[in-house]
């Protein structure tokens, strides 16, 4: 029998050997690598954090890093016809430095009249610009604003080859501990995080309530949080065993595409996918200690919305692993439903599933459950079906919105941003301030496997068609902190 589980676990590390070699390999095969996929020298890490640490220190540092940028990058990139819808070729159409403010690097938004504060984390490979408008409307209610630019975010996606998760904690403590500094001990802190920074303003969250320096929030705004993903990302780092060697560098890439987004990088190396798997594994751990300590009768009211169908994060994991844990009964999950008209039924498996329904059923849900959903079969008409925590009546309110033509889904990326937005909108942007390519408003054409950019990328929604709503609902949570 031992004999037999030697051999056993022999073939099978054999095996595992063999396909990441194969796939080593077909790596090869990936596009050039570019200066922007190497990383940079002068990013923030969790090492450099002292007792002393503060907002200033980390955005002395972030000025450094970005004239590493500029040199090692922006200065090296050839200012040719092929580049001029790279986002670094200085000058060019989607150069964020020439998008003033660059809204790659923390920002900060200041009222006249200060009745409460706000730090903003964003998702991973995203920037600051990924909750700006959320904090405009905070700032247009008197709220202090931090925006925040993560560690690894904002410059080249080749920062997310090193990047830890430990880093982002150790930043995200920082901007905590400005905004309650800078507001003083009574009014109202809200933390909002987009994606990666969901579970981050969870994490901080579930900190606070047991190290006593840390500023405890009051609400939570979630958009999209990554509280699980594809259990495969727990394996993104074996890469490691080959990706050292020159002739395998590009092994750490799980895509290597242009980068033309001024806000968002394309390419992405496994190591994000490693650290975006760890970060959610270290709060659901947290979470379920939490629970069992009894601390979430001191957790803050949280307020997210999400797409019901998301390839990006679990979304079961947001309402098993965060919201039933909940206590307290001032917490809403806002689920924007999948496009049900009759007419679609048959191309989206998502609408025959069952899961949401459940959920929609249950009574006991100790919080409250508001679905956005079609009015009926043959409508594309909004409906809000809204039921208090712990109660069976459903509150029905049709709504002034419709599903756009060709739209089937929210997506994962869509949830923050408006359709006026001007680099993710329609195209119909007010804004005149860039003139770049309108990403939310791209219709492609031709033969497949012939672009360099994804087809995913392209057909992907990447603006909420009824941010309205998520608007009004945000501006209102805000009067509630207040």
């Amino acid at each position: 029998m031992i004999n037999w589980i030697v051999k056993a676990t022999a073939g099978f590390v054999l095996l595992v050997f063999v396909v990441l070699l194969a796939w080593a390999f077909e790596s090869r095969s990936m596009p050039a690598l570019q200066s922007w996929h190497e990383a940079l020298d002068n990013e923030f890490t969790a090492g450099d954090v002292t007792p002393q640490s503060t907002l200033k220190d980390y955005l002395a540092q972030e000025a450094r890093l970005f004239d590493e940028l500029r040199d090692k990058v922006y200065l090296r990139t050839p200012n040719t016809d092929s580049h001029s819808y790279n986002r670094y070729y200085t000058g060019g159409l989607q150069d964020p430095d020439g998008l003033q403010p660059n809204w790659n690097r923390t920002f900060e938004l200041i009222p006249e009249d200060i009745k409460g504060g706000a730090l903003l984390l964003h998702g991973l490979t995203d920037s600051p610009y990924s909750l700006r408008r959320i904090g405009e409307l905070l700032y247009n209610k008197g709220f202090y604003v931090i925006g925040l630019r993560l560690p690894g975010h904002g410059t080249v996606p080749g920062a997310l080859t090193q990047v830890r998760w430990q880093d982002w904690v150790a930043a995200s403590r920082i901007g905590a501990r400005h905004v309650r500094n800078r507001i003083g001990p009574e009014l109202p802190f809200i933390m909002a995080g987009y994606s990666n920074g969901g579970a981050l303003s969870i994490k901080y969250a579930l900190d606070a309530l047991i190290e006593t320096d840390l500023p405890v929030p009051d609400r939570l705004l979630l958009f999209s949080p990554e509280i699980g993903i594809a259990p495969i990302a727990r394996i993104s780092n074996s890469h490691k065993l080959f990706s050292f060697l020159p002739y395998f560098e590009k092994f750490k890439w799980l895509s290597i595409e242009p980068e033309y987004d001024p806000y968002k990088y394309n390419s992405f190396p496994k190591n994000a996918a490693q650290e975006a798997w760890a970060i959610t594994a270290e709060v659901h751990h947290q979470i379920q200690e939490a629970h069992d300590a009894g601390r979430f009768q001191d957790f803050p009211d949280v307020l997210t919305f999400l797409s019901w169908s998301d390839s990006t994060v679990k979304t079961s994991a947001t309402v098993y692993r965060l919201y039933d844990r909940l206590e307290k009964k001032g917490s809403e999950l806002v689920i924007f439903d999948v496009n049900r008209l009759h007419q679609l039924i048959s191309f989206i498996p998502a609408a025959t599933d069952s899961p949401l329904e459940q959920l929609e059923a249950s009574t006991e849900l100790p919080y409250r459950l508001t679905v956005m959903t079609n009015a009926a079969s043959a409508s594309t008409q909004i409906e809000e079906k809204s039921r208090a925590p712990r109660s069976a009546e459903t509150e029905s309110r049709l709504l002034s919105l419709a599903w756009p033509p060709s739209v089937y889904s929210l997506a994962h990326v869509a949830i923050p941003f408006p359709p006026n937005d001007p680099v993710y909108g329609t195209g119909e942007s007010e804004q005149n301030s860039y003139h770049g390519l309108p990403l939310g408003a791209l219709h492609p054409r031709g033969e497949t496997r012939l672009l360099t950019v994804s087809l995913g990328q392209l057909m992907r929604l990447r603006h909420n068609p009824f941010f309205t709503y998520v608007e009004q609902r945000v501006v209102d949570d805000i009067d509630k902190a207040m």
